[in-house]
């Protein structure tokens, strides 16, 4: 008996030694991934990754406040924006626990007056982002429209009214105002604001000191400053109105705070665990199509490992934090630029974390082997990857987007040039043919099956200038936002408002498609041959322009 406790212990003490050379190499290679990205005289970031439960790195980067010189802190408080969504979640799956709520009950229960345009919309599809709700964030300067300070009602008064832009649960398009609605519900099922809520549930009882409802003339100590890329170098970022954000991501905290959310949340101090399991499930549309998405989080893999999930973007600030289930990996990644966004980085931490190789050797493939991928492949919503050849290179493209290199790790398996998080792997039927390819990403696999048709021509066709002529003009998609079309030198380019001037390359005399996303556009024209609308398509949608000047 004492030989076999001598030899446990001597295995435990092994182990123990082993895994502590492994964290202090992690920690060695962490800090080189963040010194080298981040310089000391410019914003930065606060990182913490733990695993079975325990922190094993947490450190700080960069600059909390450019104007003062102060350096990053660990305890530096940070918008965190749309990751803020979880909370929103929970607090509906406590009252549902609580019996005041069903997640099937129409949100007209609880906000009677709202329309909803003869559609049931229940609970659970604001929870998923599948309403069909407009996603009032997402409009032209709704900060110009909006009055400065808002009621959650004055601002519900302000989206409500627009088009549905589907047939609630028949798609998935993210949408803040679903979770502005949520917050607006979880208000009048209290009695108490939002704000409060946060507060007495959450951040008290789970001593999250650092942690409260937004709030941007208080005193908060340890808050960073935030920031954005400008022509001429960084500057003070515009902040954005609190009650315009409320229940979409309304929240300020650390990492350290968000660490300790975690936990209570997947230790099931928060919510049981059987609803804890469908906050963590993608849900289904009527079609039988999963999403990425479940209740406040997003659900995806890393290197086959499932993946929970939640990144957040907001003016001067962008966040991640990414849980790896399987292997008890947690990460989260705040800064105080909205020119920097973490997921890459938080999922890179994960993976290493999780002992996940992330940086692939490549290795030669034939010419002939590389020729056997190219074709035309189509997702179940009908969009296209085009796989090319060129200089003995493989590319992938989305339709007539950007073309981007990839190489080759394993048969038949690739890695994005410029993100290996993304990989692609083709599947040959038994006949050896390529029948199809599977692309795996931070939001899951999806299958891409082969196809017959022809490489499309990516430079377009030339139209005459008089006919672009036609086409010149400013167009708007009611209650959304306003777009131009300008033609310069017998070339047509898309012009919407603060943005970069996109040219538009054509299919047809009417139909156009740009190189840097996989959006089309077709001119309709009235019997006199005027112009009168563009109609758009992108990613599986459609939105009628109407011409207006």
């Amino acid at each position: 008996m004492k030989l076999t406790l001598i030899l446990v212990f001597g295995l435990l003490f092994n182990l123990t030694y082993a895994q502590q050379k492994d964290d202090e190499q992690l920690v060695t290679y962490f800090d080189k991934i963040f010194s080298e990205q981040f310089k000391t005289d410019e914003p930065g970031v606060t990182a913490l990754v733990s695993r079975n439960g325990q922190i094993i790195y947490k450190k700080a980067f960069g600059m909390a406040n450019l104007e003062l010189n102060t350096p990053m802190q660990v305890d530096n408080v940070f918008w965190v924006a749309s990751i803020g969504k979880q909370f929103t979640a929970v607090a509906i799956l406590q009252l549902m626990e609580q019996g005041k709520l069903n997640l099937q009950d129409e949100i007209t229960k609880f906000i009677p007056d709202y329309p909803t345009q003869g559609n049931k919309i229940t609970i659970e599809h604001l929870l998923t982002h599948t309403s069909g709700i407009h996603n009032f964030s997402g409009m032209e300067d709704p900060e110009k429209k909006l009055a400065l300070d808002c009621t959650p009602n004055e601002v519900i008064d302000f989206f409500k009214n627009l088009p549905m832009r589907f047939t609630p649960g028949t798609n998935w398009e993210y949408s803040n105002s679903g979770y502005f609605l949520l917050g607006y519900i979880i208000e009048k099922i209290t009695g108490k604001p939002y704000s409060e809520y946060l507060e007495e549930n959450f951040f008290k009882p789970l001593d999250m000191t650092n942690s409260l409802y937004a709030n941007d003339t208080r005193i908060i100590k340890n808050r960073v400053g935030a920031y954005s890329q400008g022509e001429n170098g960084f500057e003070n970022s515009q902040s954005r109105n609190i009650t315009h954000v409320y229940s979409a991501g309304a929240i300020q905290s650390t990492v350290e705070d968000f660490f300790k959310w975690h936990q209570a949340v997947h230790t099931y101090k928060l919510v049981k665990k059987e609803n804890l399991d469908k906050a963590f499930t993608r849900y289904k549309l009527t079609d039988g199509t999963e999403t990425d998405y479940g209740y406040g989080w997003r659900l995806g893999n890393v290197y086959a490992s499932p993946s929970i999930w939640h990144g957040g973007s907001i003016e001067g600030f962008g966040t991640m934090e990414i849980y790896l289930p399987k292997e008890d990996v947690f990460v989260a990644v705040f800064s105080n630029c909205d020119c920097i966004y973490p997921k890459d980085i938080a999922t890179r931490l994960a993976a290493l974390t999780a002992g996940r190789p992330y940086e692939y050797k490549e290795t030669s493939v034939e010419n002939t082997i590389l020729k056997g991928y190219i074709g035309v492949y189509e997702n179940q919503k009908g969009l296209q990857r085009i796989i090319t050849v060129s200089e003995n290179k493989l590319f992938s493209q989305l339709g007539r987007g950007p073309r981007t290199n990839l190489k080759a790790y394993q048969k038949d398996k690739f890695f994005f040039d410029n993100d290996p998080m993304q990989t692609i792997e083709f599947s040959k039927n038994k006949k050896g043919k390529i029948e199809k390819l599977i692309a795996e990403k931070l939001t899951g696999n999806e299958v891409w099956n082969k196809t017959n048709k022809p490489i499309p021509d990516t430079n377009g066709i030339k139209v005459d200038g008089k006919i672009l002529e036609t086409y010149v003009g400013v167009y708007e998609i009611p209650s959304a936002f306003t777009f131009s079309i300008i033609k310069e030198q017998d070339k047509l380019f898309l012009q919407a408002p603060e943005q970069e001037k996109l040219e538009m390359f054509a299919d047809t005399q009417t139909k156009f498609f740009l190189k840097v996303n996989e959006a089309q556009f077709e001119f309709v024209k009235d019997e006199f041959g005027k112009v009168t609308k563009v109609i758009m398509n992108q990613g599986g949608r459609q939105a009628d322009a109407k011409k207006i000047k």
